[in-house]
């Protein structure tokens, strides 16, 4: 699950695609690193997107329902219950959401526990950004 190719399938998907609209939930407690995330996403060149912020349990599953968003970017340790349990409530309710871990340890208990909570994908916080701003700027691989 620790793998790039799954995040540049789904991240190509929001620049990418002909739908008008891709909409990204960034559930992160750490705020700066919740803004710099948006920062890229909201980059000028990618108007196709649209992204929301929470930074906890409880916002996060009300801007699940209000917002409806086709891509959340979930922080696993998060206050009050943790980014895993949150994920597993959201898969139950709408399956359909690309739900994407983000960690910052490297441990197959945090890959193992992922994905027996149904998250998309799981991937390491310091290699996501950059990851996330190559694709963004020089697109898919062929």
């Amino acid at each position: 699950m620790f793998v790039a190719s799954g995040i540049e399938f789904a991240v190509s998907r929001m620049g990418m695609s002909k739908s008008p609209m891709f909409k990204i939930l960034i559930v992160e407690d750490n705020r700066t690193y919740r803004e710099s995330l948006r920062d890229i996403l909201d980059d000028e060149k990618f108007s196709s997107v649209i992204v929301e912020e929470a930074g906890d349990c409880r916002e996060a599953m009300e801007k699940v329902d209000s917002f409806s968003p086709d891509f959340i970017f979930m922080d696993i340790k998060l206050p009050g219950e943790n980014g895993l349990q949150l994920t597993q409530k959201i898969k139950a309710k709408h399956p359909g959401i690309i739900i994407i871990i983000l960690t910052s340890y490297d441990l197959p208990e945090y890959q193992d526990a992922a994905v027996k909570y149904k998250a998309d994908h799981c991937v390491l916080k310091h290699s996501f950004m950059p990851l996330l701003r190559l694709i963004l700027t020089e697109g898919p691989p062929e």
